[in-house]
Protein backbone atom coordinates (compact mmCIF):
# COMPACT_ATOMS: atom_id res chain seq x y z
CA UNK A 1 0.00 0.00 0.00
CA UNK A 2 0.88 3.47 -0.64
CA UNK A 3 1.70 5.14 2.65
CA UNK A 4 1.68 8.82 1.21
CA UNK A 5 -1.88 8.27 -0.17
CA UNK A 6 -4.63 7.23 1.43
CA UNK A 7 -7.10 4.63 0.28
CA UNK A 8 -10.49 6.17 0.20
CA UNK A 9 -13.80 3.78 0.63
CA UNK A 10 -16.95 4.44 -0.10
CA UNK A 11 -19.44 2.41 1.91
CA UNK A 12 -23.18 2.01 1.10
CA UNK A 13 -25.20 0.30 3.25
CA UNK A 14 -29.00 0.65 4.38
CA UNK A 15 -28.39 -1.11 7.53
CA UNK A 16 -27.25 1.99 9.78
CA UNK A 17 -25.71 -0.75 13.06
CA UNK A 18 -23.74 -1.61 10.39
CA UNK A 19 -22.13 0.83 8.27
CA UNK A 20 -21.27 2.37 11.86
CA UNK A 21 -19.90 -0.87 12.46
CA UNK A 22 -17.71 -1.06 9.22
CA UNK A 23 -16.80 2.89 9.35
CA UNK A 24 -15.00 2.38 13.20
CA UNK A 25 -13.36 -0.41 11.97
CA UNK A 26 -11.75 1.22 9.46
CA UNK A 27 -11.09 4.28 11.82
CA UNK A 28 -8.40 2.02 13.35
CA UNK A 29 -6.35 1.76 10.10
CA UNK A 30 -5.13 5.36 8.71
CA UNK A 31 -4.06 4.58 5.54
CA UNK A 32 -8.50 4.21 5.18
CA UNK A 33 -9.83 7.32 4.44
CA UNK A 34 -13.92 7.09 4.41
CA UNK A 35 -17.11 7.76 3.55
CA UNK A 36 -20.38 6.47 4.19
CA UNK A 37 -24.11 6.91 2.45
CA UNK A 38 -27.51 5.46 3.66
CA UNK A 39 -28.50 4.77 -0.09
CA UNK A 40 -27.23 3.94 -3.43
CA UNK A 41 -28.08 7.36 -5.03
CA UNK A 42 -26.09 9.51 -2.38
CA UNK A 43 -23.06 7.46 -2.96
CA UNK A 44 -24.03 8.06 -7.26
CA UNK A 45 -23.73 12.15 -6.04
CA UNK A 46 -20.71 11.64 -5.07
CA UNK A 47 -18.88 9.16 -7.05
CA UNK A 48 -16.99 12.26 -9.14
CA UNK A 49 -14.57 11.72 -6.53
CA UNK A 50 -13.28 8.74 -7.57
CA UNK A 51 -12.83 6.46 -4.38
CA UNK A 52 -10.53 3.85 -4.63
CA UNK A 53 -13.15 1.13 -3.90
CA UNK A 54 -16.72 1.19 -3.28
CA UNK A 55 -18.15 -1.39 -0.58
CA UNK A 56 -21.63 -1.55 -1.61
CA UNK A 57 -24.43 -3.41 -0.10
CA UNK A 58 -27.00 -5.65 -2.07
CA UNK A 59 -30.37 -4.61 -0.61
CA UNK A 60 -30.78 -0.84 -0.54
CA UNK A 61 -34.01 0.03 0.30
CA UNK A 62 -34.74 -0.65 3.70
CA UNK A 63 -34.71 2.65 4.63
CA UNK A 64 -36.82 3.80 1.33
CA UNK A 65 -38.71 1.25 -0.48
CA UNK A 66 -38.43 3.24 -3.56
CA UNK A 67 -34.75 3.30 -3.28
CA UNK A 68 -32.26 1.23 -6.16
CA UNK A 69 -30.82 -1.76 -4.77
CA UNK A 70 -27.19 -2.74 -4.70
CA UNK A 71 -27.35 -4.12 -8.49
CA UNK A 72 -28.34 -0.90 -9.82
CA UNK A 73 -26.17 0.83 -8.45
CA UNK A 74 -23.45 -1.48 -9.48
CA UNK A 75 -24.34 -0.69 -13.03
CA UNK A 76 -24.32 2.29 -12.86
CA UNK A 77 -21.24 3.21 -10.89
CA UNK A 78 -19.67 0.84 -13.87
CA UNK A 79 -21.23 2.67 -16.56
CA UNK A 80 -19.30 5.88 -14.99
CA UNK A 81 -16.00 4.46 -14.68
CA UNK A 82 -15.79 0.79 -14.92
CA UNK A 83 -12.44 0.78 -13.08
CA UNK A 84 -13.59 1.46 -10.18
CA UNK A 85 -13.59 -1.62 -8.13
CA UNK A 86 -16.88 -2.63 -6.31
CA UNK A 87 -17.06 -4.77 -3.21
CA UNK A 88 -20.68 -6.29 -2.71
CA UNK A 89 -22.09 -6.62 0.74
CA UNK A 90 -24.77 -8.87 1.69
CA UNK A 91 -26.54 -10.86 4.83
CA UNK A 92 -27.52 -13.21 2.02
CA UNK A 93 -25.45 -16.36 1.54
CA UNK A 94 -26.44 -17.69 -1.19
CA UNK A 95 -24.18 -18.47 -4.09
CA UNK A 96 -26.87 -17.17 -6.64
CA UNK A 97 -26.68 -13.90 -5.21
CA UNK A 98 -22.70 -14.22 -5.56
CA UNK A 99 -22.70 -14.75 -9.05
CA UNK A 100 -25.21 -12.10 -9.65
CA UNK A 101 -22.61 -9.94 -8.47
CA UNK A 102 -19.97 -10.93 -10.39
CA UNK A 103 -22.09 -10.94 -13.96
CA UNK A 104 -22.86 -7.36 -13.08
CA UNK A 105 -18.69 -6.76 -12.73
CA UNK A 106 -18.41 -6.73 -9.03
CA UNK A 107 -14.78 -7.47 -8.04
CA UNK A 108 -16.05 -9.76 -4.75
CA UNK A 109 -18.94 -10.42 -2.44
CA UNK A 110 -18.56 -10.42 1.35
CA UNK A 111 -21.21 -11.83 3.74
CA UNK A 112 -22.06 -9.81 6.45
CA UNK A 113 -21.16 -11.41 9.24
CA UNK A 114 -18.74 -10.65 12.03
CA UNK A 115 -15.40 -11.40 10.06
CA UNK A 116 -16.51 -9.14 7.09
CA UNK A 117 -13.97 -6.51 7.83
CA UNK A 118 -10.99 -8.89 7.37
CA UNK A 119 -12.31 -9.99 4.66
CA UNK A 120 -12.90 -7.14 3.09
CA UNK A 121 -9.74 -5.92 4.31
CA UNK A 122 -7.65 -8.77 2.64
CA UNK A 123 -9.90 -7.65 -0.64
CA UNK A 124 -8.24 -3.75 -0.39
CA UNK A 125 -5.02 -5.30 0.06
CA UNK A 126 -5.44 -7.02 -3.22
CA UNK A 127 -7.12 -4.44 -5.34
CA UNK A 128 -4.05 -2.27 -4.12
CA UNK A 129 -1.56 -4.80 -4.92
CA UNK A 130 -3.21 -4.96 -8.34
CA UNK A 131 -3.59 -1.35 -9.15
CA UNK A 132 0.15 -0.59 -8.14
CA UNK A 133 1.16 -3.72 -10.61
CA UNK A 134 -0.95 -2.40 -13.30
CA UNK A 135 0.93 0.51 -12.98
CA UNK A 136 4.29 -0.18 -13.31
CA UNK A 137 3.26 -2.47 -16.26
CA UNK A 138 1.50 0.60 -17.81
CA UNK A 139 4.82 2.81 -17.08
CA UNK A 140 7.03 0.17 -18.76
CA UNK A 141 4.82 -0.27 -22.08
CA UNK A 142 5.30 3.33 -22.10
CA UNK A 143 8.99 2.97 -22.21
CA UNK A 144 8.66 0.12 -25.48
Amino acid sequence: MNSEKKIRVFIVDDDVIFLKLLKVDFLQYPEYETTSFSTGELCLEKINEMPDVIILDYYLNGLDANAMNGIEILDKIKAYNSDIPVIMLSSQDKIEVAIECMHHRAFDYVVKSETAFMRIQRIINSISRFKKMDNILNWYKARM
